[in-house]
């Protein structure tokens, strides 16, 4: 201690003498009980002396340059990890001393210590748990140094791409002596006319007492992904007030009916999705995380599973207002690490389960979007006899801290097929998450006919297979692919790849450099792939009808080798120059009885549908590809296809006219390469320079081909398949924001774009 406090007194000294520094000041009279304290930190890599500003949420590691050797492999993208530091200045005036203050840290990856003018004042070692430390005890009036230490420098520590750093943002939370504990906050709705709130005040000795609140429904809105509804109390006590929000719903599940939410069936149409956001890293920014909710909603999904941590606050918040359903799941393992992860939560097991149990459902037991609670995935001791006790202590933990009962699951495998002899482990949970497994669900049902089942995660190309299974049996109440979203780590799963590249399976050999992963149903620019319109199609019969998209030719680039969980390279792209007169497959699902197919206006064939899908073969030749969906002799639907001339124009779309001015706002822009007539053209791909003027920073740039090392953070990338993709952070200033993207070499090749 006595070493780190020279340390600290150092550096105190060196931040007196930075001239531009930013300093939080806080007028305790006027501070609101809860402000957001990601503005104005510094930061050093690795213990250095160079300090730079930053602004949270901050990954390091996604601005490092992709490298084969890197520490944490092909699970962690090969992008850099090792140790960080991060200060701040927190200035109180004298009204301070009749407050307690508190910071909420809600990640940081990992092993964080917290320092408050050189004393440690709390921490928390896994980094997806979020924790909070008191530094009343610490602080004086005027300047307060808050010191964070960051160590990601053990490696491997993480199946997948974690990053680096205070990745999700930190609050500063201002009460009297006597406060409403925020994670104390329990909703239970006895019926769906009686709300009773609960929590504990916590005094100023330290002690405990609890409130209650009691809210009559005449005519309750029910939540459900239809119709998320939300309603909002605020909960008083001691002179400390605490809003709450909630949602009413009923939840039941059994062998015999299936899952049954507000008294209606329900099959889960799931993905499981990590915690990263692309070409952000993990980076948790609230316009990431609500537009990685709303492009799950968009694909059609109603549920999802967080897979294999728990997400942050702000997925969740999405979760609730744009109606998703959730596995909500604390860890990947137990006691056991995972494949060559020596330092993954194996090592912290026994020391910190329950308070990151804890941290995990005393944090979100309010969100009604949790269904299910999940205390692991696919644990390596699954055979040991001791299994089935640390089971029952995770699963009675989370019984014992959640009033609405959620049920508890994990999701198990038997990759050497010895299930059977699971059955003892899954009694354990209240519905049993199988992993590639469901194939066995008939014959488990005839063994163990009360066991409820869903499987956790699928193979993407198995999705007819795994909606059949879910429709035919109550008992299985729906599958949730791996994944919804194309992923930073596991570097290469899903990926399709050409006689004479590396071959295998990610975990069998390093694939750089492929660093991410290619399984998801949505790539890493946003875009669905035509494997996410079918799987929609299956599932959401009042959706999409009609999408059509076309098979690489095998050969085109090279003979084409598939991995595990991957699907044949599809793109709804008829630009095939040099395969003019050989065949090529034009695959069509639908939900109409037949389709025909024009090439050029002239009729290719018309074919029955089976399994919602239908393909066509016809010799490749340049034009207008028109499929037509047809039901009792008549058509209903149009969808075409059209080759794309030499690239003109460059396309800019934004997700959203404008910014907040907030400091935190985001604005996905689309780039894409077309011909003159606005036509996409994939075929030829192009470097591209971006420039951004005004109210706003680029923060990102990249696109969605994941052997494509060209850093995220530069200016300059490359397009593929004809789309890029930019991300735009506000600055904190209000006024407008100019993007241009040039060709590089070619002037007359620009794209321009104002964020209001």
């Amino acid at each position: 201690m006595k070493e780190f406090s020279r340390q600290a007194s150092t550096r105190l000294a060196m931040i007196i003498a930075v001239a531009l520094m930013t300093v939080t000041q806080v007028s305790a009279r006027t501070l609101e009980r809860k402000q957001l304290f990601d503005a104005g930190w510094q930061f050093a890599l690795n213990d250095s002396t160079k300090w730079r500003a930053v602004n949270l949420p901050h990954d390091w590691s996604i601005e490092g340059a992709f490298d084969k050797d890197a520490p944490a492999g092909n699970d962690g993208a090969y992008l850099p990890t090792g140790k960080g530091w991060y200060r701040k200045t927190l200035l109180l005036d004298k009204a301070y001393k009749d407050k307690t203050l508190r910071l909420y840290f809600e990640g940081v990856y990992m092993n964080a210590e917290i320092y408050v003018n050189g004393q440690k004042a709390g921490g928390h070692p896994y980094g997806y748990s979020s924790f909070f430390v008191d530094i009343t005890p610490y602080v004086v009036t005027g300047k307060n140094e808050i010191e964070v230490r960051v160590d990601n420098s053990k490696q491997k520590n993480c199946r997948w791409y974690s990053g680096s750093g205070i990745y999700r943002h930190v609050w500063l939370l201002t009460t009297g002596k006597r406060y409403i504990d925020e994670w104390s906050v329990s909703v239970a709705t006895p019926d769906i006319h009686t709300v009773n709130l609960s929590a504990d005040v916590v005094m100023e000795d330290g002690q405990r007492k609890a409130i209650q609140k009691t809210l009559h429904v005449e005519n309750p809105r029910l939540w459900s992904p239809e119709d998320p509804y939300l309603y909002e109390t605020t909960l008083e006590a001691e002179g400390d007030m605490l809003p709450v929000t909630y949602g009413i719903r009923t939840i039941d599940y059994s062998a015999e009916k299936g899952l049954i939410l507000n008294g209606k069936p329900l099959k889960l149409n799931g993905a499981c999705v990590h915690h990263d956001n692309g070409i952000l890293g993990a980076a948790a920014y609230d316009a990431a995380e609500y537009r990685k909710v709303r492009l799950m909603k968009e694909a059609g999904f109603n549920a999802l599973r967080t897979s294999h941590n728990p997400p942050s606050e702000t997925f969740l918040k999405a979760c609730d207002e744009l109606g998703l359903l959730v596995i909500d799941e604390v860890f990947d393992g137990w006691r056991e690490k995972k494949n060559d992860n020596i330092y993954d939560y194996s090592t912290l097991f026994d020391q910190w389960w329950q308070q990151d149990i804890d941290a995990m459902v005393l944090r979100d037991r309010l969100h009604p979007s949790i269904f299910c609670w999940s205390t692991g995935n696919e644990v390596i001791e699954r055979k040991h006899i001791g299994i089935i006790k640390t089971a029952r202590q995770l699963a009675t933990r989370i019984r014992s801290l959640d009033p609405q009962h959620r049920p508890v699951t994990s999701a198990l495998a038997a990759w050497d097929r010895d299930w059977d002899i699971y059955d003892p482990l899954a009694a354990e949970h209240d519905i049993v998450g199988y992993n590639y497994l469901i194939f066995l669900a008939e014959s488990d049902h005839q063994r163990v006919p009360e066991r409820v089942m869903m499987q956790t995660e699928s193979y993407p190309r198995d999705a007819w297979k795994n909606y059949r299974a879910a429709m035919d049996h109550t008992y299985i109440l729906g599958d949730f692919v791996w994944t919804g979203l194309d992923y930073l780590g596991e570097s290469g799963i899903g990926r399709y790849y050409y006689e004479g590249e590396v071959p295998g399976e990610s975990w069998e050999r390093p694939l750089f450099p492929w660093h991410a992963a290619y399984c998801g149903d949505v790539d890493l620019t946003g875009l669905r792939k035509p494997i996410s319109h079918y799987r929609s199609m299956l599932w959401n019969q009042d959706g999409e009808q009609l999408y059509m998209a076309v098979r690489e030719p095998d050969g085109y680039y090279g003979k084409v080798k598939t991995s595990m969980w991957s699907t044949w390279p599809t793109t709804e792209n008829w630009n095939w120059p040099g395969w003019e007169g050989k065949d090529i497959e034009v695959e069509v699902c639908s939900r109409y009885e037949k389709v025909r197919l024009y090439l050029n206006d002239a009729l290719i064939g018309e074919q029955p549908v089976s399994e919602c899908k239908t393909v066509f073969t016809l010799p490749y030749q340049p034009g207008k590809l028109r499929a037509e969906g047809i039901s009792g002799g008549t058509v209903k639907e149009t969808v075409t296809l059209r080759s794309a001339g030499e690239t003109t124009t460059l396309r800019l779309t934004a997700d959203k006219p404008s910014m907040k001015a907030d400091g935190q706002d985001l604005v996905f822009i689309t780039v894409e390469l077309q011909d003159a007539d606005g036509i996409l053209n994939a075929a030829n791909d192009i470097e591209l320079t971006a420039t951004v003027k005004g109210t706003a920073s680029l923060v990102a740039f990249g696109n969605a081909d994941i052997k494509d090392c060209g850093s995220y953070i530069d200016s300059v990338h490359k397009t593929w398949k004809g789309r890029a993709l930019l991300v735009l952070r506000n600055n904190g200033k209000k006024g407008p924001v100019s993007v241009t993207v040039s060709g590089q070499g070619k002037s007359s090749l620009t794209g321009k774009i104002t964020i209001r």
